[in-house]
């Protein structure tokens, strides 16, 4: 192989993936060679979701480990659904 050759070579194959990293979304960030996803809001949309869940989770564990109350479970639940 020339040095013409390897020069075409290593041009195309840059190339190549500049192209399937835009393709995918693909951007660099800072100096180092990771790569991450743009943030396109729905990150924070999913964060919002498993914080909602998580309070869901809390309550629901609340309500089955707490019994002296006087509150059934039956009660309770359909606090919640009243709630949302």
């Amino acid at each position: 192989m020339n040095p013409f050759e390897m020069v075409v070579l290593i041009v195309a194959i840059t190339a190549i993936a500049s192209v399937v990293r835009a393709k995918y979304g693909v951007v660099r960030r800072g100096k180092g060679e990771d790569f991450v996803r743009p943030d396109n809001g729905e990150n924070e949309r999913l964060r919002e979701e498993l914080r909602a869940l998580k309070e869901r989770v809390a309550v629901l564990e609340r309500i089955a480990t707490d019994n002296d109350r006087g509150l059934t479970l039956d009660r309770e639940i359909e606090a919640l659904r009243h709630r949302d």
